[in-house]
């Protein structure tokens, strides 16, 4: 199995880069990501999403559940299009990180956070990398968001809103990385796998995407005013945060939980 387009991709940064090798992911505390995906018998989140949850709670201190949960899907669907979009853009090539070999340390940060043991398998497409790209990151991004939505009761469209938000903003970090490396193919590549994923569900009416310059405008917002001291995201669809001003941050993506 090829590790290179990972390799590759790794350079980019921590969010494009995954931990392989050998070893015992459990013995180090980690879990499978797909129990992260799994509610309880009565609807509830399972123990790994519900203790990320209040572990982001409480560094966000916030008393509102399902802001935290919004923010921790959002930085979760940073990670997984990261893991997809680098390696197409830069390598040709997808890795297949499959939810039940893929594991999680949500204690840890980025690359470190992730671990699959070994060298996970490449996809390719002979008609383009967009269908499997969509496929790296909705292997995780479907379950994560119908978890999150029932046990949390965070709108579906707002989720799918921070998953688009979270793709563009992988796409930003990508574009100029490959821009001031001369890698002006890879940026434009990786642009159009973007938009590919922008212009087909989950995504197609989460918001708008443009390039001259890159930039995206979502038409919902991710709940990150309303944690103590937040304020909008640069791609919010607010104008100003209810009952809070208007003050506006950065393009919002899941960056900030790393």
């Amino acid at each position: 199995m090829d590790e290179a387009p990972l390799g590759d991709a790794a350079r980019v940064g921590p969010f494009f880069a995954l931990r392989t090798g050998s070893g015992d992911p459990g013995a180090e505390g980690y879990a499978r990501i797909g129990e992260a995906y799994r509610l309880t018998g009565t609807g509830g989140a399972g123990p790994l999403l519900r203790a990320r949850v209040e572990a982001v709670a409480a560094s966000l201190r916030t008393d509102e559940p399902r802001v935290a949960a919004s923010l921790v899907f959002q930085g979760l669907a940073a990670r997984v299009w990261s893991l997809a979009l680098g390696p197409a853009a830069l390598s040709g090539g997808v890795p297949h990180l499959r939810p039940d070999r893929l594991w999680w340390n949500p204690g840890r940060v980025a690359p470190d956070d992730l671990w699959w043991p070994g060298a996970p398998s490449v996809m390719g497409e002979p008609r383009g990398l967009a269908g499997p790209v969509g496929t790296a990151a909705c292997v995780h991004l479907v379950p994560l968001h119908q978890a999150i939505e029932r046990a949390y009761r965070v709108s579906g469209r707002l989720l799918w809103g921070n998953a688009a938000s979270a793709l563009v903003g992988s796409l930003r970090v990508l574009h100029d990385w490959c821009r001031a490396h001369g890698r002006t193919e890879a940026a434009d590549r990786a642009v159009e796998l973007a938009r590919a994923q922008l212009d087909h569900p989950p995504l197609r009416d989460a918001g708008t995407l443009s390039t001259a310059p890159l930039g995206y405008r979502r038409r919902t917002c991710c709940l990150y005013y309303r944690v103590p001291g937040g304020g909008l995201c640069g791609d919010c669809v607010l104008r100003e945060a209810p009952g809070r001003g208007n003050g506006r941050g950065t393009p919002g993506w899941g960056g900030r939980l790393s």
